[in-house]
């Protein structure tokens, strides 16, 4: 007899549909499964051997024909371990087969049955609720991730024994997992706080000013001068995530693999990866696409220390994700995008002194390419701390001061760009620029002696715009002032080595 189950698989960060049909007949005993299955698909029929045995159902002796449809796509991992054993338990008329319409399932089973947690849970019950199923039954370790969906009936149940009681209506019926409001949205608490950060009066500044309109940076100083701390606290002075982003980035983290016991991400990413990391790694690849660094970071903050010393390469492939917002990773049989709307936060230790010659300093600067260099907003000097700001008791600006003037800048933003797919300042394009950032006449006379004096290029004239405008969103003004453009202008250090 032929049984038909539905699961999902992962196109990226989205999931489509998987039809799981399973044939049980007469014949020789034997296990095959179809559909461009990996290696974990081919070894469920183990898994599943043994759970039935241990659950006290047993394996039926029969030719079983396992079919992923459609068949032209490859399907990764573990979680048709639970919809292949329904499709084997249906034979024993344990439960009705129009029971299995109603519901989506996933699940890893270990060898006594039990459900085990797998990834890309989120994006299944997206599509479960898109396609109309009662409900999506899954292992009780994804339930909290899946509750992310509103309106849906979610069963999180812990083994195999549990899924056949719902299917047959077993007393006592199972109801659908609840969650909290509070166990789905923890609020964002972090350990680190701005009012740590002794002196560098004028680099809080310019970091208020990124995070307002999500700009790139860049922090040029000596060793020991904060550039990692400053970095790290970058998160706690931006704008509390939106459900969507919410949603956007709770999707990333468990198509990676990465949400572990959270039920969704509630604070922005920071991540922060050594300058050895691969291409891949950085942006994200493999056979079957994985989520780079990039990917990771979005909605938050990517940092790169050492800036110089991540290979050349790795750093031009940062250029299509910072200037589109999303990485599309390309192979033989699939080409899969990946949303990577970050911060950029880098750090690098300056090229200076009489030590230093013009040969070396033209070799370690030339690491940086000028392009990936303008697509970076705000490039400020860390100096090295003062002995008198090192001992100072007086304490800096708390995080949450600083986080409520960013967020009146940001809703000024999504109030100009209501009518615009945009939501800061950084991500303005040219036609927008345009549109919103009016200058008056002396302040073309500083861009002017910029652009001749400071040799800037096209790309880097729209972005001093940019920044300027998110200047004038934090003072509450409409027009962009000339002081604005020259406190912009101030954020173009590396201009000058180039």
């Amino acid at each position: 007899m032929l049984f038909k189950v539905s699961s999902a698989s992962l196109y990226g960060i989205e999931a489509y549909l998987v039809e799981v049909e399973v044939d049980v007949s007469l014949g020789l005993p034997a296990f095959t499964t179809v559909g461009l299955p990996d290696t974990a698909i081919r070894e469920s029929k183990e898994r599943i051997r043994a759970a039935l045995k241990n659950c006290g159902y047993g394996f039926p002796p029969r030719k079983i024909i396992v079919n992923l449809a459609p068949a032209d796509r490859k399907k990764e991992g573990s979680a048709y371990d639970l919809p292949i054993s329904l499709g084997i338990l249906a034979s024993y008329d344990l439960f009705p087969e129009e029971s299995l319409c109603d519901f989506l399932f996933l699940g890893e089973l270990a060898l006594d049955g039990r459900l085990k947690p797998v990834k890309g849970v989120l994006s299944s019950t997206v599509l479960a609720k898109k396609m109309g199923f009662k409900g999506i039954v899954i292992p009780r370790e994804n339930g909290r991730e899946a509750a992310l969906v509103p309106d849906m009936d979610i069963f999180s149940l812990d083994n195999l024994v549990q899924v056949v009681n719902l299917l047959s209506d077993a007393e006592p019926p199972i109801s659908p997992k609840k969650y909290l409001f509070s166990e789905l949205f923890p609020d964002a608490s972090y350990e680190v706080d701005f009012r740590e950060i002794k002196g560098q009066q004028h680099v809080k500044r310019a970091l208020e000013v990124a995070a307002a309109g999500l700009h790139n940076v860049l922090l040029i100083g000596p060793p020991g001068a904060g550039k990692t701390m400053l970095a790290k606290r970058l998160p706690t002075i931006l704008p509390p995530m939106t459900f969507e982003e919410i949603i956007q980035v709770t999707q990333i983290y468990s198509v990676a693999g990465l949400l572990k016991d959270r039920g969704a991400v509630g604070e922005r990413p920071f991540r922060s990866p050594h300058h050895t990391i691969s291409d891949a790694g950085l942006i994200g690849g493999g056979s079957i696409p994985r989520p780079g660094e990039v990917s990771l970071a979005h909605n938050g903050v990517l940092f790169l220390d050492e800036f110089p010393e991540f290979r050349k390469g790795v750093l031009d492939d940062l250029r299509q994700p910072l200037e589109d917002r999303k990485v599309t990773i390309s192979r033989v049989l699939m080409s899969v995008s990946y949303p990577s709307s970050f911060m950029l936060v880098a750090a690098m230790n300056p090229c200076d002194g009489v030590e230093y010659s013009d040969s070396l300093q033209t070799r370690y600067y030339s690491k940086l390419s000028k392009p990936l260099l303008d697509r970076i907003d705000i490039q400020i000097e860390v100096p090295k701390v003062e002995f008198q700001d090192i001992i100072s008791k007086v304490e800096g600006e708390r995080s949450h001061v600083i986080r409520e003037r960013v967020a009146k800048a940001k809703t000024v933003q999504l109030r100009r760009f209501a009518e615009r797919r945009i939501y800061s300042n950084a991500e303005m394009e040219t036609r927008d620029v345009k549109k919103f950032c009016p200058i008056n006449e002396e302040g073309e006379k500083l861009l002017e002696m910029a652009v001749d004096r400071l040799g800037f290029s096209a790309r880097a004239y729209t972005r001093v715009l940019k920044v300027a405008r998110t200047i004038a969103d934090l003072s509450g003004e409409a027009r962009i002032l000339p002081s604005h453009i020259a406190e912009a202008i101030q954020y173009r250090q590396m201009d000058r080595y180039f």
